[in-house]
């Protein structure tokens, strides 16, 4: 199944036609309709990390964010000054 948000075909399931490796990453080769046919990164799919444990969901980006606030506060006490 489609899993990436902006993609055009979100929500829809795909036969699979094969597999392939592109720059260390999976893609798939799927049916599309129509004798078409999509290349879509693992990530993309149902497949691919699911997305509360990718680093880019809205938890990884808050610890990241807290880690930034921790760095720049530390920064500006060592220092002495703000920004």
């Amino acid at each position: 199944m489609v899993t990436h948000p902006f993609h055009p075909l979100t929500g829809r399931e795909l036969e699979i036609l094969y597999v392939k490796r592109r720059s260390f990453a999976l893609v798939f080769v799927c049916a599309s309709g129509a004798g078409r046919s999509v290349t879509l990164p693992q990530a993309w799919t149902d497949l691919g990390v699911a997305a509360e444990q990718h680093p880019l969901a809205v938890e990884g980006l808050c610890a990241a964010r807290a880690l930034v606030n921790a760095l720049v506060s530390r920064g500006a006490d060592q220092y002495g000054g703000g920004s």
